[in-house]
């Protein structure tokens, strides 16, 4: 076995992203309770080996969708269309919370709420205070549960997904992992749901340019807003900020005890810290960046 999927066994804090399109029935958009369960239930497990374990959960919007029997969050103009989905995302983020609250609570598990934008990073005092935010909340060991807070952000201070906001997420708590799970196995050479040929990719050791190029193909959920790309501007902040990531495919959630047990799934970016890796400029130039 490969000597650094078995050091994977010896992480201690680790970030868990979960995208929507793997929270959700595909034909409703209604939460597939069936994986939520299982996702809490893995969560806490690893919180029961004393680990420490972060989630970074998207789908406020299409609870909220679904609460207000919405088909569709466009308005007659953008700002309209804004509004609607920040008014989604205030009733779905409610109700996804309360969701998690008691699934969590069946394994006696406390969950906590943190919502965050762009200025959480780069403003240097709010930084600082979510730093100690997530520091005191994992001593306490509850399990933190995170969101792009879309209700208040516009564009100016969107993250804009959760690829990008859990890798943020593990670099601002000095995570040892961060594991993406998405409905792909990893990371191939090419589009493998157009090109039979693409070649799946076990380990990245090093984030050449070439791989960021390979992020830049299509994205298969029309859910989600991460497509390949940001799940490379993902392993960018991870792995330069000393963080080791994969990425694996949620349609079994019982991925996670394995991989957390050295197991050889997904494709496996491995760390290698950037002194000169500035996360809050990072941040501060996102939608530059891509």
């Amino acid at each position: 076995m490969n000597n650094i999927r078995e050091q994977i066994k010896d992480k201690k804090r680790i970030v868990v992203k979960i995208g929507s399109s793997s929270l959700q029935h595909a034909e409703t958009g209604d939460l597939d309770y069936i994986r939520l369960e299982k996702l809490v239930r893995e969560l806490c497990d690893i919180s029961n080996q004393g680990k420490e374990v972060v989630l970074v959960t998207s789908g406020a919007i299409a609870a909220g969708k679904q609460a207000v029997h919405l088909k569709t969050t466009e308005g007659q103009t953008q700002a309209e269309s804004m509004a609607i989905k920040q008014a989604c995302s205030a009733i779905g983020q409610a109700r996804l919370m309360m969701t998690y609250q008691k699934l969590f609570a069946e394994y006696n598990q406390v969950a906590a709420q943190i919502l965050m934008t762009k200025n959480t990073i780069v403003d240097n005092l709010n930084r600082y205070n979510a730093h100690n935010t997530f520091t005191q909340l994992l001593k306490m060991g509850a399990i933190p549960v995170v969101n792009e807070n879309d209700t208040v952000a516009t564009y100016e201070i969107e993250i804009g997904d959760n690829d990008t906001l859990s890798a943020i997420v593990a670099a601002l708590i000095d995570a040892d992992l961060l594991i993406l799970l998405s409905d792909i196995d990893g990371l191939y050479t090419d589009d493998p749901r157009q090109n039979p040929n693409a070649e799946f990719i076990e380990q990245v050791d090093e984030l050449t340019e070439e791989f960021m190029h390979m992020g830049k193909a299509s994205t298969g959920s029309n859910v989600g807003t991460g497509g390949m790309n940001t799940k490379m501007i993902a392993a960018k902040i991870a792995t330069s900020s000393d963080v080791d990531m994969i990425i694996a495919n949620s349609k079994d959630i019982g991925v996670l005890h394995r991989l957390l047990s050295g197991e050889n799934e997904g494709t496996l970016f491995v760390a290698h810290k950037d002194e000169s890796f500035d996360l809050p400029e990072f941040v501060q130039n996102l939608h530059k960046n891509q």
